[in-house]
């Protein structure tokens, strides 16, 4: 017997639809790359999406059909998000900060037939487009005015294609399971791989996203991603925004500009933002030289890579709580996320400090499991540790083109190559990649501890940590500082910051000063490339 409830598709088109009908007045805010700040609502947000639709539909776009961006978090590309969800076409959303060779990778796997690209991309476009082998036509993020000068064929403007259309457009009714958007991951091993996302696994993304022991996210909240639209969507943000009815504030080009992101906290009243450490320590530089405050942030929610206790300080030196977060491409991206239970607040200050450096506990509808190396489950008891495999609505099941992956072995589960713990209350803490765990004389170190410890010495701006063969032990840490400027740093002292902190055959052997720590492409340590540098190391 079914239960007699109406039975109505999950769409990301009527996500916007909400939005236009209950928060119709609600400010879109963008950074744009004409220099100003844009302002316009929900209900404009909807007309000119619909204009887009209708765009798309008279260029020749069909279902199924790939559509390429190259963009900044603005509210041209949040149009585009919507547009091509519910014309039944794909979002492919692009890294610019790939290498060239992998941009015209997954362009050409993808097939995308048009490239929307922001204007500052119009060089890597043109120095690309001759190996592009589906490309019907470039669609620059612009009206005429700010139009590029390129010799690239089949050029188009983005405003002039949206003039000609009319304020709605007949939406799709699409299946729920049709896919919306695809991201591909950032591929330090082999070709990246693409996540292939629906309608019904967006939607109840951003559902759980909202929830209130999640990012809780209300029509009283502000939020600012300063996770790129470029890189797993954003994290969700730009869907939940309009499902909620929060103001969405997009910093555009600047994502990496302490001065702008400091300002649009504090003129637009941001109370909810997301980022990953890197974006977050540039911001607390930039209030550290020139003062200010983050008067109006109440929560940042922070992902990508462990966050350090000393920047979970450091915001709370500014009255701002840190949610710590953890997801992948393969998970769109939300999995876990730590928020404190009520039963904490009873216990000692530095116990509760140490739950929050904790990943975070699982969300509904995502189920997770730890497994030793012959794929026997693990106990929640905090102690044990094993490879984390996750699986639920929004996590793939495959890659797109079924590109062969050992993440998929185990059918009806992802293996999402991290390493890690889980205790009885449900918290999840990642001790670390599986390929960069570090075994020295059959024993097990985690090179993100031993991270966190050096981010709170005096004078580190930035610390990783790799192994290195060794005669006696197999392997052992390296400890590899960037110094903050003008700082000046004793070895001795720094290692010794970790007695009493880490077991003492933890401490790493040795101290490497570099003037600037690799990053891949989506801000994340790049301990391959550290790895390849440091390849010749022969320890004193």
């Amino acid at each position: 017997m079914h239960g007699l409830i109406m039975d109505r598709a999950l769409r990301i088109i009527d996500i916007l639809r909400h939005a236009k009908r209950n928060f119709p007045k609600v400010e879109i805010i963008s950074e744009t790359l004409e220099g100003f700040r844009h302002r316009y609502t929900y209900a404009d947000a909807y007309a000119r999406t619909a204009r887009l639709a209708g765009a798309l539909t008279r260029l020749g776009a069909q279902p199924g059909d790939r559509i390429g961006t190259l963009a900044f978090n603005t509210y041209r590309h949040f149009e585009l998000y919507f547009a091509t969800a519910g014309s039944g076409t794909v979002c492919h959303t692009i890294n610019p900060r790939l290498f060239t060779e992998q941009l015209v990778y997954i362009i050409n796997h993808a097939e995308d037939r048009w490239l929307f690209v922001d204007v500052c991309f119009t060089g890597l476009i043109e120095s690309i487009a001759p190996q592009l082998n589906t490309i019907e036509a470039i669609v620059f993020l612009a009206d005429r005015q700010h139009m590029p000068t390129t010799t690239l064929p089949n050029v188009l403007c983005y405003e002039e294609l949206l003039d000609d259309e009319a304020d709605d457009f007949d939406w799709l009714d699409i299946d729920e399971r049709t896919a919306s958007g695809l991201c591909y991951t950032s591929g330090t091993t082999g070709h990246p791989k693409g996540a292939l996302y629906s309608n019904r696994g967006i939607v109840l993304h951003s559902m759980a996203f909202g929830a209130p022991d999640c990012i809780s996210l209300s029509m009283r909240d502000v939020i600012m991603p300063v996770v790129p639209m470029f890189h797993v969507n954003a994290w969700g943000s730009p869907f939940a925004a309009p499902m909620f009815g929060a103001r969405l504030v997009l910093p555009g080009p600047k994502m990496l500009d302490g001065p702008t992101l400091h300002s649009l906290i504090n003129e637009e009243g941001v109370t909810v933002s997301l980022g990953v450490p890197t974006i977050w320590m540039a911001l607390m530089q930039y209030l550290r030289d020139n003062g200010g405050d983050l008067e109006p942030m109440d929560r940042a929610i922070i992902g990508g890579s462990a966050c350090p206790p000393a920047l979970m300080d450091a915001f709370r030196g500014y009255g701002v709580r840190v949610r710590h977060a953890w997801g992948m491409t393969e998970t769109s991206p939300l999995g876990v996320l730590n928020t404190p239970r009520p039963e904490f607040t009873d216990w000692p200050v530095e116990r509760q400090r140490e739950m929050d450096t904790r990943t975070g506990h699982g969300v509904f509808g995502m189920e997770m499991k730890i497994v030793d190396e012959n794929n026997n489950e693990l106990p929640w008891d905090g102690e044990k540790f094993g490879a984390l495999k996750v699986r639920g609505p929004w996590v793939c099941s495959s890659y797109y083109k079924g590109e062969h992956s050992s993440a998929f072995d185990e059918p009806g589960w992802f293996a999402t190559g991290d390493v890690a713990t889980i205790d009885s209350y449900g918290f999840v803490q990642i001790t670390d990649r599986t390929k960069d765990l570090i075994k020295s004389g059959g024993e097990w170190i985690s090179s993100i501890d031993l991270e966190n410890v050096a981010v709170g010495f005096d004078g580190v701006a930035e610390a990783a940590v790799i192994s290195i063969g060794h005669p006696k032990w197999g392997e052992r840490p390296l400890l590899v500082v960037v110094p903050e400027p003008g700082a000046t740093i004793d070895k001795t002292a720094l290692l010794e910051h970790y007695h009493d902190k880490v077991a003492k055959w933890w401490i790493p052997d040795a101290v490497e000063f570099v003037d600037e720590i690799p990053h891949t492409a989506t801000g994340k340590i790049s301990k391959l490339r550290l790895r390849e540098r440091f390849k010749d190391y022969r320890w004193s």
